[in-house]
């Protein structure tokens, strides 16, 4: 994507002029990244390449930008369209003993992490976690999927990649636009230059290049967290004022929503992924809990009776629905052309 400059920078990092003494250990950790970019754009490290379409879905910031809600929309998106697609992840929070490690519904948010078993939830689409990405990929292909969604891995370079979606917080933007540990950048922004679609989260606080989508994270119901029971938006099903918890990549994202749904709420902010104790979750004046559904996996059988889950979709532009549309014809296009070079029978959507 090209236009990438001052305009994504926000004030976030406004009056941190100690971030400067850190510029030299940003320098090395620019240069390291570079050398890992060189080492496979050079052939010197090989990229495994699946024989079906690949959508890496990340960000260039450390924290939530909301890739995950839109992961869960693609694969929604793409099944009703007739593809099989999977969702892999590296599944960060959680720990196995072995991996590959295919979700289904008994394994807990403790061994494959908070996102993947929510995304299992939401879905019901194959989801493997598995920190060697393409060993993952191969597990889904087991499972029939003919498209790939990776949630997160925009810097896991051994997995070869078809379309490259970053997803960038409308508030927070790239913050002062330098990288680790001198700013919140994972990669420089020149890495937004090779990217295929820029996506922001919310309304932007900056002025995004021409060619960037917009979203937007909307509420959809309320899930009662002990029998899953859903109910709808309004009435509240519940009394107010509320305790809510969030322990996600910005938890004021979160409580702003509950303010714009009239929702008075006492806010615990927790970090991202973080593992709940019940004693956290016990409050002694009996008010209603609320929480994210990322907490929710997480939540079962510590929290309180009367919890519940807010629940949010993705709603990308509707443009971006055409445009992912026009790339995936033109994928299909190219491997079928490549397949009937060689022969091959092509992996692929079927109608």
């Amino acid at each position: 994507m090209k236009g990438v400059g001052e305009r994504w920078l926000t004030a976030a990092y406004a009056g941190s002029a100690w971030l400067g003494l850190l510029r030299p250990l940003e320098a090395l950790y620019r240069a390291a990244v570079a050398r890992r970019s060189a080492a496979y754009a050079g052939g010197h490290r090989e990229a495994w390449r699946a024989p079906v379409p690949v959508i890496v879905v990340g960000n260039l910031t450390l924290g939530g930008t909301g890739k995950s809600p839109l992961v869960a929309w693609l694969v929604r998106h793409l099944a009703a369209e007739g593809w099989r697609p999977g969702i892999l992840s590296r599944g960060y929070g959680g720990k196995h003993a072995a991996y590959p490690l295919l979700v289904d519904d008994r394994t807990p948010a403790a061994q494959c992490g908070d996102e993947p078993r929510m995304l299992g939830d939401q879905t019901g689409v194959p989801v493997v976690v598995d920190p060697d990405r393409p060993r993952g990929a191969r597990r889904l292909l087991e499972e029939g999927c003919d498209i790939l969604v990776s949630d997160d891995g925009l810097q896991h370079l051994a997995l070869a990649r078809d379309l490259e979606l970053v997803v960038v917080d409308g508030a927070r933007g790239f913050g002062n636009g330098r990288c680790l540990p001198a700013g919140p950048l994972r990669e420089p922004l020149s890495r937004l230059e090779g990217v295929d679609a820029v996506v922001v989260n919310g309304e932007p606080r900056f002025a995004p290049p021409s060619g960037a989508f917009t979203m937007r994270l909307r509420p959809v119901a309320w899930r009662r967290l002990g029998n899953g029971e859903r109910l709808p938006l309004a009435p509240l099903p519940f009394a107010v004022p509320v305790h809510a918890v969030a322990g996600i990549g910005r938890p004021a994202r979160f409580f702003e929503t509950l303010e714009e749904l009239g929702v008075e709420a006492i806010p615990h902010p927790f970090g991202d992924h973080h593992a709940y104790r019940g004693e956290e979750l016990a409050f002694d004046d009996g008010r209603p809990l609320v929480m994210t559904a990322k907490d929710a996996v997480k939540c079962r059988g510590l929290a309180p009776a009367d919890s519940w889950v807010l629940e949010v979709e993705a709603a990308p532009e509707t443009g971006f629905a055409d445009w992912l549309g026009e790339r995936l014809a033109r994928l299909a296009e190219r491997d079928h052309e490549t397949n009937s070079r060689a022969g091959a029978v092509p992996v692929r959507h079927q109608e």
